[in-house]
């Protein structure tokens, strides 16, 4: 493998930053966008994106839907026409987010106005949460959901009209949990609490998640039906530190993974590595380990894209900068 490792720009325009999304273009230009302010939650953290070109990375611009209130999680998009979204919550506290978008119709160097993605939903997280949607063989667009309202639950957001419209499918159902340690973490149900999906679609109308959750491992559903429906999610064998990860597949079926695999709650956010799967997610074989570092270090909350033979990747280092690579395969 070839790789290219470097920051986004250093140093960023803000003291902090964190949960970073990334997409590459036909062109070769990237886009990346993040939150940042002075501190996670504080009401100067707005979203701020950047593009790289045969130039490098061009200055951090910033959008926002108001200036007072706290920013969080953008999620880039490619529509079918070329225009690029770009998802975000906005709201003083997680279960209050509500869901906005701008639209940039130049290839990431300025975006709109932001709108709001459900008019008039408060409390149910619609649109992606963290990671990137994905576009079905169908051409449907399932974007990965979830909120934390009366407990954690995932669900998928789908759209048959290009991002033009969106209607929620119904949560995902998971494992009864031990009630004794969702006393202890203050968790609301007795189910195993899920949040911040990764999909992939396997083939025409088989759709995957790998989801977030504080048991020490990640869960997983399947859909036979493009995302209308999802069985119970079930146990893998892969550690989850209650922390983001993320999920791409190329053309030949290969799965690329990105994660912390540390099997404790809350547990460190390194090392950060890519694992890869030839089996649909069955079996995972570490090949790189981007980062790791001391006790206390943080590069957590990955992205990770695939385009023409490369994988491209961006994740939170140490809550002070936005770490690139580009993994040509």
């Amino acid at each position: 493998m070839t790789t290219i490792k470097e920051f986004i720009c250093n140093p960023l325009p803000t003291p902090n930053c964190h949960a970073s999304t990334v997409l590459p273009l036909p062109d070769g230009t990237v886009i990346s966008a993040w939150f940042g302010g002075t501190k996670e939650g504080t009401g100067d953290v707005n979203i701020w994106y950047a593009r790289r070109d045969e130039n490098g990375w061009s200055k951090p611009a910033s959008v926002s839907y108001n200036k007072n209130i706290p920013h969080w999680n953008p999620v880039l998009f490619l529509k079918e026409n070329g225009d690029i979204v770009l998802f975000f919550k906005v709201g003083r506290k997680i279960h209050s987010w509500r869901t906005f978008f701008s639209i940039s119709t130049d290839g990431g160097k300025t975006f709109s106005k932001p709108s709001e993605l459900v008019k008039g939903d408060r409390s149910d997280g619609r649109g992606p949460v963290k990671n990137k949607c994905i576009r079905l063989s169908n051409g449907r667009i399932l974007a990965p959901a979830s909120y934390e309202n009366n407990g954690w639950n995932c669900f998928v957001d789908i759209s048959d009209d290009d991002g033009a419209t969106w209607r929620k499918a119904p949560k995902i159902k998971t494992e009864q949990a031990l009630p004794m340690f969702n006393r202890q973490n203050n968790y609301t149900s007795n189910l195993i609490p899920m949040i911040q999906p990764t999909l992939w679609e396997s083939a025409p109308g088989k759709v995957h998640m790998f989801t977030r959750t504080p048991v020490g491992r990640a869960y997983r559903s399947d859909s036979d039906d493009y995302g209308e429906t999802w069985c119970q999610a079930y146990r893998t064998d892969l550690w989850n530190n209650n922390s983001g990860l993320d999920v791409v597949k190329t053309p030949n079926g290969d799965l690329y993974l990105l994660s912390n695999p540390v099997e404790e709650n809350w547990g460190e956010r390194s090392p950060l590595t890519l694992q890869k799967s030839t089996d649909n997610g069955t079996t995972w074989e570490t090949i790189l380990v981007l980062e790791e570092e001391k006790i206390d270090s943080e590069f957590s909350y990955p992205a990770i894209e695939y385009m023409n033979g490369s994988l491209y990747i961006t994740y939170t280092y140490e809550r002070l900068n936005v770490a690139f690579w580009k993994i040509e395969l």
